[in-house]
Order: structure tokens, then C-alpha cells, then sequence
């Protein structure tokens, strides 16, 4: 955690290795909320998408 807390070693890392990261860093798909989601979208000021809850997967 201490690599990920320093704001040097993180601008060492290349955007593909950012991404691959936080595509697998969550445990399993109980890990995906609608509010985690809804928060990461707030956090890069995304206005543009919207996150919906279905239930049992149907639309």
C-alpha cells in the first residue's frame, strides 16, 4: 500500500499499467456497486454516464 499512497511511484507508472491495475485489483463482482461506480464517476468529474440497478440482471 505504501507504493500506491507515493505520488512518485504512481507517476512511474504508465496509463496502460493504471488501467490493467484497477481492472484487476476488486475481489469478485459483489466488490461492483452502483455507489462504488457512482463514486469513481465523481470523482473524474464523469457527468456524461449514468449508473442504473437491475434487478436479477434483467433491464
Amino acid at each position: 500500500m505504501k507504493f500506491f499512497r507515493d505520488d512518485d511511484e504512481l507517476n512511474k507508472l504508465s496509463v496502460d499499467d493504471r488501467v490493467e491495475i484497477f481492472r484487476t485489483i476488486l475481489a469478485g463482482s459483489s466488490d461492483l456497486t452502483k455507489d462504488l461506480l457512482n463514486e469513481i464517476l465523481a470523482d473524474y468529474s464523469v457527468s456524461n454516464f449514468e449508473v442504473i440497478q437491475s434487478e436479477n440482471g434483467k433491464k
